[in-house]
């Protein structure tokens, strides 16, 4: 499948590289604001069209599908510039930056004959459907501890004064959009939607969220998510049943799994070893979803992101963090 992106971070080069180790993708072009940057990636990853309109490159019939990593905030027009033009969309995580432009964006893909995918790489490793196969073994759930915490080298900037696209509500930036949706995607998908959350941020001068503590009340448990962009933890995830206990390295990658037996006190390692790109797994699951219109995995995936922006939505509503694109 011929696809291009938007977006010269990191974390599209990731992309990149994880598409071509999947062998389902091939890099035809490349978008940046900057025509210097476009050519450079470009050029790097052997791409033979590199554009600064997003409208001209949407146009291209050579292109199949999109993979948009600009911005949080960019997301959305961006996104239905793509839909509208029959291309196949992967927006990198957080998808959108509230519900109705979610809503918006799956209408608009199904009415022109195309998919829309959040990238959200830690659900579709082989590590992650280990884990959700083997949860039953936990017995009744009691409590989960979900963090990721992870000390933001631009948080240096922001404390300088400056205001850096994560970190500003003009992009919809903030700790829980953007590290946050990793364990908590983590909690929809192996335990579903909460009946109530609950989200206590420390909020920035800039009125987004910098850290906080979500949450989310299941029947006869609570799940506390912990995420954070202006400091460091290196605590595991960890899923507590009355049977025992699941210990994960890491919400994304998700690298190993311990099972602790409460009666046994016997250790278990269930985890299997896996690519060190891992994003090679949503380019897979996501290829494969396309070529055979597995609508059922497709829809799962649907509702899983509704459910995920619904509770994003919900936590900064309860904390007056509004976006811009909220207004």
């Amino acid at each position: 499948m011929k696809f291009a992106t938007v977006g010269t971070g990191w974390i599209t080069e990731s992309f990149i590289q994880a598409a071509s180790l999947s062998e389902q993708f091939q890099l035809v072009g490349v978008y940046s604001r900057t025509e210097d940057k476009a050519k450079q990636l470009a050029n790097q990853y052997n791409a033979s069209h590199f554009y600064t309109d997003v409208d001209e490159m949407a146009k291209s019939e050579e292109i199949e599908a999109v993979y948009i990593a600009s911005p949080n905030s960019l997301h959305f027009e961006q996104a239905l510039t793509f839909l509208k033009n029959k291309k196949h969309v992967i927006c990198e995580k957080p998808i959108f930056s509230n519900t109705v432009e979610l809503e918006k964006a799956y209408e608009t893909a199904e009415e022109n004959g195309v998919y829309l995918f959040e990238a959200i790489r830690n659900i579709h490793t082989p590590n992650f459907k280990i884990l959700k196969e083997k949860l039953p073994m936990a017995g009744q759930l009691r409590s989960a501890v979900l963090p990721y915490m992870k000390y933001s080298s631009r948080y240096d900037l922001f404390l300088k004064g400056e205001e850096p696209n994560i970190f500003s509500s003009v992009y919809s930036g903030g700790a829980l959009v953007d590290l946050g949706v990793y364990p908590l995607y983590l909690a929809v998908c192996l335990f579903g939607e909460p009946k109530k959350v609950s989200y206590h941020p420390v909020v920035l001068r800039s009125g987004v969220d910098g850290s906080g503590t979500l949450l989310l009340d299941y029947e006869g448990f609570v799940c506390t998510v912990l995420c954070s962009k202006i400091v460091d933890s290196i605590i595991p995830c960890e899923i507590h049943g009355e049977k025992g206990t699941f210990v994960l390295e890491d919400a994304a990658p998700i690298s190993e799994i311990k099972y602790l037996d409460t009666h046994t006190k016997e250790i278990q390692i269930l985890s299997v070893n896996q690519e060190e790109q891992n994003m090679v797994y949503e380019c897979i699951n996501i290829a494969g979803i396309i070529e055979t219109n597995n609508n059922q995995e497709y829809e799962q995936l649907k509702d899983w992101s509704k459910i995920v922006l619904k509770i994003t939505e919900e936590a900064r509503k309860q904390n007056q963090i509004v976006f811009n694109a909220d207004k």
